[in-house]
């Protein structure tokens, strides 16, 4: 298992330095030649989705658009057959998100994972243009609310403020051609409570994150991303999370068929509380729904 994980990544390496090289010499000379865009134009949208894998891409929905995201995760794959390969354990997000602006979106979800609610904002602050801004930058915020355990089976001296979570990132993404996008994205996460028995061992952690997009037909593409956590402690139980999708768009909504080490499906859980080494086969299968609903029309 370790084996095909290894060669899955080399060959998605080794297709984006090949589709980078190759298809940024065709975009140039199909643009030099046509000249059909003007300067300082925006560029295209470097993401399909607003997800790239587990965590957040560049994008943001379109102002008026109410987006209905189901997540799902099996179980691990390494479960074997008495656990039908991971396809008897389930844990789902189901969130919705709408925007407010082309470039603010506020959104809330449901988590079937320590039964935590969650909310956030995504605000683009710059978008990419042809001769001008070369990357598109989103600030994304969120706070989590853990509705488990029960308060009465908390430890002692445990509040209600210790139940939330609170996340911050900046997605730096930049479209190079369209077959290929790239994003980079630095993170912190705070925890108002680590439990020291479970490997927590900052309330404050920072991860750097780097995910990309190869479009492989007009519908279908692969995305990729892994967040590298920067202060974990070296006996820290949890691994550092790896996802691959394909992606498949289908008109008004998209279809993601993902592979990755966690369960888990908000920034706090991925991040910080990965316990699956993605190489060792505990990978859990499942995907990302989004389905769009334009609420309001735009002016023309």
């Amino acid at each position: 298992m370790r084996f095909i994980i290894r060669t899955l990544f080399t060959a998605l390496a080794f297709t984006t330095c090949y589709t980078f090289s190759a298809r940024a010499q065709d975009e140039l000379l199909q643009e030099l030649s046509t000249g059909q865009e003007d300067q300082g134009a925006y560029i295209g949208q470097a993401f399909k989705g607003s997800r790239l894998v587990n965590g957040h891409s560049a994008e943001t929905t379109r102002a008026g658009t109410l987006e209905f995201i189901f997540s799902h995760r099996f179980g691990r794959v390494n479960g074997g057959l008495y656990e039908m390969f991971g396809l008897d354990d389930a844990f789902v997000r189901i969130g919705l998100e709408y925007g407010l602006t082309d470039n603010l979106s506020v959104a809330i979800g449901r988590n079937s994972v320590d039964k935590t609610v969650d909310g956030y904002l995504k605000y683009k602050l710059l978008r990419q243009t042809k001769d001008g801004m070369p990357f598109t930058v989103t600030a994304f915020g969120s706070g989590a609310y853990k509705t488990s355990p029960k308060d009465d089976a908390v430890p002692a001296g445990f509040e209600t403020i210790d139940r939330l979570a609170y996340t911050g990132q900046l997605l730096i993404a930049r479209r190079f051609t369209s077959k290929l996008s790239l994003q980079l994205m630095p993170t912190v996460v705070h925890k108002n409570y680590i439990a020291l028995s479970e490997g927590d061992s900052e309330n404050t952690q920072a991860a750097i994150g780097i995910g990309g997009r190869i479009k492989l037909t007009r519908s279908v593409s692969v995305n990729a991303e892994y967040y590298h956590r920067l202060n974990a402690a070296d006996n820290s139980p949890y691994k550092d999370a790896i996802g691959l999708a394909i992606d498949i768009e289908t008109g008004g909504h998209v279809f993601q068929i993902v592979m990755t080490n966690t369960r888990g499906m908000i920034e706090r859980t991925f991040i910080t509380e990965t316990d699956g080494d993605f190489f060792d086969g505990d990978i859990h299968l499942g995907f990302n729904v989004t389905r769009a609903f334009q609420l309001k029309s735009h002016k023309r």
